[in-house]
């Protein structure tokens, strides 16, 4: 089906990028501000959207009709539509079949490599030894299974579907063919009878973590894996105006005003520098540094591939920690994270407001600046309960259920309008 233009005349586009889970909280408040500061277009009703990663599981909620307030509500499992709240522990359970079809493999393994030492002897080291092991090695600590029973059930409720072929927007969910190396773009002609829950928990597989993900005799695995953001899909889609929010950036905690920080970390004995947390830390550091340096060159490119189309990228600043370090099995840190996230990007919007305005009315949009400057504007309209158990005042539920009467209205109003122009065409 052939989305209806945002605009009337300019093909509108979304890319998320990845970030496991801290990178899918700090998308919906990055996508939330972004919503709500756009004139003329609402992000839950753009003509492509294309996810990789944990940019996968939101553009495919929004390609349903999911808003951004709804996502913000859930992320923090206050969502009214319980099938939209998605407990984070959930995601982190221990793949034991995986485990367990390594181990069959140990005595075979282990038979194998002794008759070869013992006809080889002169092969025998240590790092041999371990390197003839790698087959009873997991492919990973985790099983995603779990976010596809989530998305499953979230895309069955409440009118929305699992199958790309029935959506009004074109969604395109980005993976990587494990054994070719091949991008696979779920979504597109051939590639688009795979359930949408299917097809993002193959593009979620980060390797190492989750094991990959087999659709029909094929295994893939995230799609960051070859890109960051895959804009050119979209742009190959022919998006004329496209938004990329990429959670993934490098650390640089060595910025003057982490200075004064480290010094008193390290008078303290406490951790100062990323070595100082260890592996994960480090290996975070490395992936998020080789993940930005092509999302860097892939954007170059652009410029010469599809030089009549603008990109807006939104993302993290290098010497923003509150992601980096973030403890997202904390359910105040996730409302913290996606607050941070909200007002970070709005005070984006508004030091870019120079450069966006002739950038955005090239495709009939616009900015919001009267919200954008409203210094009290939050993500979330009360801090966390407290241990009391006392929830949010009348006037916050007041504000709550305003927020989400407009929306109902915009969506209405997009109905309205495709029917008219349907009705028009016949």
């Amino acid at each position: 089906m052939t989305p209806v233009n945002s605009t009337g005349s300019s093909t509108i586009g979304l890319a998320c990028a990845g970030g496991v889970v801290e990178g899918a909280i700090y998308e919906v408040g990055a996508l939330r501000a972004l919503d709500e500061a756009l004139e003329g277009v609402s992000l839950y009703d753009v003509d492509v959207y294309v996810g990789v990663s944990s940019g996968a599981l939101m553009s495919g909620l929004l390609a349903n009709g999911v808003s951004t307030r709804e996502l913000s509500q859930a992320v923090v499992a206050e969502s009214h539509d319980t099938t939209l709240n998605l407990d984070p522990e959930a995601l982190f359970r221990p793949a034991l079949r995986e485990y367990a079809g390594r181990l069959r493999r140990l005595p075979g393994t282990l038979f194998s490599s002794l008759r070869h030492y013992l006809f080889n002897p002169g092969d025998l080291s240590f790092l041999g030894l371990l390197a003839s092991f790698g087959s009873v090695v997991p492919t990973g600590l985790f099983d995603n299974s779990p976010l596809e029973r989530f998305l499953a059930e979230a895309l069955s409720a409440n009118g929305r579907t699992n199958d790309f072929r029935q959506l009004d927007s074109r969604l395109y969910t980005v993976t990587m063919d494990l054994d070719s190396a091949d991008i696979t773009v779920f979504g597109k002609p051939g590639h688009e009878d795979v359930p949408i829950s299917r097809a993002v928990q193959a593009s979620t597989a980060l390797p190492g973590l989750y094991t990959p993900v087999e659709i029909d005799g094929r295994h893939y695995i995230d799609g960051v894996a070859r890109r960051t953001v895959h804009a050119s899909v979209a742009l190959d889609a022919g998006a004329d105006l496209l938004f990329c929010i990429n959670p993934i950036v490098p650390m640089n905690v060595q910025l003057e005003e982490h200075a004064h920080r480290l010094l008193g970390a390290r008078r303290n004995g406490a951790e100062a520098g990323l070595a100082d947390r260890g592996l994960p830390s480090v290996l975070s550091q490395t992936f998020r540094a080789i993940v930005d340096s092509r999302k860097q060159t892939g954007f170059k490119k652009y410029k010469h591939t599809h030089p009549d189309a603008d990109l807006i990228l939104i993302e993290p600043e290098c010497d923003d920690a509150s992601l980096f370090f973030s403890n997202i099995f904390s359910f105040r840190n996730r409302h913290n994270v996606c607050e941070h996230a909200y007002q970070a990007t709005r005070q984006h919007l508004r030091d870019r407001a120079p450069d966006l305005r002739p950038v955005l009315e090239r495709h009939g949009l616009s900015l919001r600046l009267d919200l954008l400057e409203d210094d009290t504007r939050t993500l979330y309209d009360t801090a966390l309960p407290d241990c009391s158990g006392q929830g949010r005042s009348d006037d916050a539920s007041m504000a709550t259920v305003l927020h989400e009467t407009q929306e109902s209205l915009d969506r209405l109003d997009v109905l309205l309008d495709r029917l008219c122009v349907r009705e028009a065409s016949t």
